[in-house]
């Protein structure tokens, strides 16, 4: 910094990444900045501003840089391709400049790397090609599968895009974005954040239409929840069919439980309306002319038992039973026989596992540590590798049952907890289980257990 320019008035130094320097180097800049040369100008370059010393930031005047806005980037480059005779369509160029991601010289980068590839004619097409982009194209026909509800669709087109070679993490962020867009296109004042051309845009704005709010926010939820959980989910890609299946289901469930709210309020209405009130009236009919109910016939066991020694069968204090105060129909009578195959089972299991991800992480992760096997007759039959685990998921069976019965639509489904393990991968979980083993490789333990009266705690 001592020595003149030998061109020129003025030296300057560019330190790019500045926020690196140490503390100490810091402090040495610091005289140089008090006292400099008045030939020479320092240029310092970070992203991270907040990492310089205060006192470096009080002596040096602050320029912040933007990322460079779409519209200006695909401006550039039209302009560039005017120049040099070559003819490109505006979305192509749009997604050139979206893959830059602000940066003018990735995007020249890009651009030179499509020319190269397509010569003198760029299209849409090529670009996507090229770049490896994801279509718009499926995003939309995504979408019109959930408004559709049509889950097989759904499912077929996202093997569609796994056979092109898109990876599923890819697809579902790519899906949450464009969710995210269509909530932007409902309205004509929020439009305008929509950074594609103006094809692309008109799409967005019929199909955001048809969408209800309520299904753009649940899946974006669920996006949200299958982008956390991908890298940890041992089978990937039944994780994003889960979550594209959902996303499917989102208004019917919504419907489902508005419909039993409703229910519930109508029932909790009814039983806190005092006697006589209008609300428990028929409506147009006097309460005098009304017929009274009809009464329900008292039965008592220690009286049946004096006039009858025989125990009354159940059928026949059903039959004196009104129709009302019968009991629930049983799963055989409320879902049908449906058919269902292994691929099915495998996502009915993975939804109910993940209602217990949260509150029972154990528990999902030995529901999912192997998937059920589909026998004859609907008996699906679980694996497990100790009686520890036997004893938990017999806990829940009974869910399990209900779970899988409504999602199949199939009342004679039944789940059988097998336990299954080899001698060299047998694994002990309780203390019992631990001794035993240990017992069969030295039998002088038992003889100790015995001796002392020793037991488990």
């Amino acid at each position: 910094m001592r020595i003149p320019p030998q061109l020129g008035k003025y030296s300057i130094y560019i330190i790019d990444e500045v926020h690196m320097l140490s503390t100490a180097a810091f402090n040495a800049f610091l005289k140089t900045l008090e006292e400099p040369p008045l030939h020479a100008f320092f240029v310092l370059a970070t992203t991270e501003k907040h990492k310089i010393i205060p006192t470096i930031l009080s002596r040096c005047q602050i320029f912040d840089f933007n990322r460079i806005k779409i519209e200006d980037t695909v401006e550039f480059l039209s302009y560039i391709a005017q120049n040099e005779g070559i003819q490109a369509e505006p979305d192509a160029l749009h997604v050139v400049a979206q893959k830059a991601d602000g940066g003018m010289r990735d995007a020249l980068s890009i651009f030179d790397q499509i020319v190269s590839f397509s010569g003198k004619q760029i299209t849409y097409k090529s670009v996507i090609e090229n770049l490896n982009v994801l279509d718009y194209e499926y995003y939309f026909r995504m979408v019109d599968a959930f408004l559709e509800q049509n889950v097989s669709k759904a499912l077929l087109l996202f093997d569609e895009i796994l056979d092109k070679g898109f990876d599923g993490h890819i697809f579902i962020n790519g899906l949450a974005s464009h969710l995210r867009d269509l909530l932007v296109s409902k309205d004509e004042i929020t439009l305008q954040l929509l950074e594609v051309s103006n094809n692309v845009k008109e799409q967005y704005k019929v199909q955001a239409k048809k969408c209800s709010p309520y299904l753009l926010f649940e899946g974006l939820n669920i996006c949200g929840r299958c982008d956390v959980a991908y890298k940890a989910s041992k089978n990937q890609r039944l994780h994003v069919e889960l979550a594209l299946i959902q996303i499917c289901n989102a208004e019917l469930e919504k419907k489902k439980s508005d419909l039993a709210k409703a229910a519930a309020a109508e029932k909790q209405s009814a039983k806190t309306a005092p006697a006589g009130s209008p609300s428990t009236k028929a409506p147009g009919t006097p309460v005098e002319n009304r017929p009274k109910p009809t009464p329900i016939p008292s039965f008592s066991l220690k009286d049946a038992m004096k006039s009858d020694p025989k125990k009354p069968e159940r059928t026949e204090i059903r039959e004196q039973l009104p129709i009302n105060v019968i009991s629930e129909p049983t799963d055989n009578d409320r879902y049908k026989d449906t058919k269902f195959t292994q691929d099915q089972l495998n996502v009915a299991w993975m939804k109910f596992a993940e209602t217990m991800r949260t509150d029972d992480p154990r528990m999902f992760s030995t529901l999912t540590a192997q998937m059920p096997e589909l026998k004859a007759n609907y008996v699906i039959e679980m694996n497990v590798v100790s009686s520890l685990q036997q004893e938990e998921v017999e806990k829940i069976k009974y869910k399990i049952l209900r779970s899988l019965r409504s999602t199949l639509q199939n009342g004679m489904l039944n789940v059988e907890i097998v336990m299954k393990e080899t001698e060299n991968a047998k694994r002990f979980y309780s203390d019992k289980e631990k001794f035993e083993a240990m017992a069969q490789k030295n039998p002088n333990l038992l003889k100790f257990k015995q001796q002392f009266g020793l037991d488990f705690g």
